[in-house]
């Protein structure tokens, strides 16, 4: 299997990878979400319950599962576009990225979270890409990327304040503000190397 790097892409190949993955992925919970609902919502076992040792093996696919069409619409469009962000800075990069918010996040929620509840969703990762991108272009010295994370916490710092305040009972602000540090982490833990030929983000 070859591996997929675009950091040698031109431009317009990598927003095309990245558009086409992240299409794929809000598709896929969408696809996910029907499947539930057609089943009764039998895939809502899978979300994760709280410091259950049988509830470690949800961590990874309950953030590709909803409680609804409402709750998979109100993270679609946020992951399709802060995953393609990104995305355009590589794709082995990314899926890295993704893979450490991911569990953290799962493990974060299985840890902290109230007992007696189910947790799942994307928005833990939704988070954590924007922690990731608010700090990439900082940890990378990219100005791009500084104005990339600029750009986004403007238009997401309210409601990203918002959903990790714990007054905020209606969404699991555990889950959220575990992602989000995740992200951060993953910034540095994944920053790029000095003297490594990028031509763009």
């Amino acid at each position: 299997m070859t591996d997929i790097d675009t950091r040698q892409w031109g431009t317009a190949d990598r927003a095309k990878a990245a558009a086409w993955l992240m299409a794929g992925w809000v598709a896929l919970l969408w696809v996910l979400e029907a499947i539930d609902h057609a089943t009764g919502h039998a895939l809502d076992t899978y979300g994760i319950t709280p410091r259950d040792p049988d509830e470690l093996a949800d961590i990874v696919p309950a953030s590709f599962l909803h409680f609804g069409f409402d709750h998979v619409a109100s993270n679609s469009v946020p992951l399709l576009v802060l995953g393609f962000l990104a995305a355009l800075g590589g794709i082995r990069r990314f899926v890295g990225v993704v893979a450490l918010v991911i569990v953290a996040d799962g493990l974060g929620v299985w840890l902290i979270s109230p007992s007696h509840t189910n947790t799942a969703g994307a928005s833990g990762l939704v988070f954590g890409l924007f922690g990731y991108l608010l700090v990439r272009g900082f940890v990378d010295r990219r100005l791009l990327d500084v104005g990339v994370g600029l750009l986004v916490g403007a238009v997401w710092g309210s409601s990203i304040l918002l959903g990790i305040s714990p007054t905020n009972t209606t969404v699991s602000w555990q889950g959220h503000l575990v992602g989000l540090l995740a992200g951060v982490g993953a910034a540095f833990l994944f920053r790029r190397r000095r003297g490594t030929a990028i031509t763009a983000a």
